[in-house]
């Protein structure tokens, strides 16, 4: 189904980032290690065992775990999220700037949805990069991405088209 106006349209899924794909990773791997060095001792190992399979099973499922999706029509962004949350609709005439950062400059971020901290809502599933908007008064929307490029020319074609 193709939404009538949509310039762009991306998902950002919970489990996608490379970061603590690895951590998960590692920690099965610790599990599977001890299983070996556990070999003598049947209960140990067993146990060990099952936590290692269950990581990679919640690894896998948190992979096609949707968390928010970005849309971009003429005139607005419409970021929505996981099951209960809100849709969250951004006026692009009150925008009065936009740009391509980094989301952050740490290298480990943890997921947000609608995530409002010192003047800026945050949305993040993965990646470094992010569009930040800003609108009239202050308030800065921060929008992490995995093609920062597209979004970033969806929404200032969107944006164009509503103020000539």
């Amino acid at each position: 189904m193709i939404k009538e106006g949509l310039l762009y349209t991306e998902n950002q899924y919970l489990g996608r980032d490379r970061v603590w794909i690895s951590v998960r990773l590692v920690l099965a791997l610790f599990c599977f290690t001890a299983v070996y060095l556990n070999i003598d001792q049947l209960l140990s190992s067993q146990l060990f065992f099952l936590v290692g399979i269950a990581i990679i099973i919640t690894s896998v499922v948190m992979m096609y775990l949707l968390l928010y999706r970005i849309e971009v029509f003429e005139g607005k962004v419409m970021l929505s999220g996981l099951w209960t949350t809100r849709l969250v609709k951004i006026e692009l005439s009150s925008i009065v700037k936009v740009e391509k950062k980094p989301f952050s400059k740490f290298f480990f971020n943890n997921p947000v949805y609608n995530l409002h901290i010192n003047g800026k809502i945050k949305f993040y599933a993965g990646g470094k990069d992010a569009v930040w908007l800003t609108d009239k008064d202050g308030l800065v929307y921060v929008i992490g991405t995995q093609r920062q490029e597209e979004l970033f020319r969806a929404i200032e074609k969107a944006k164009s088209n509503t103020n000539p």
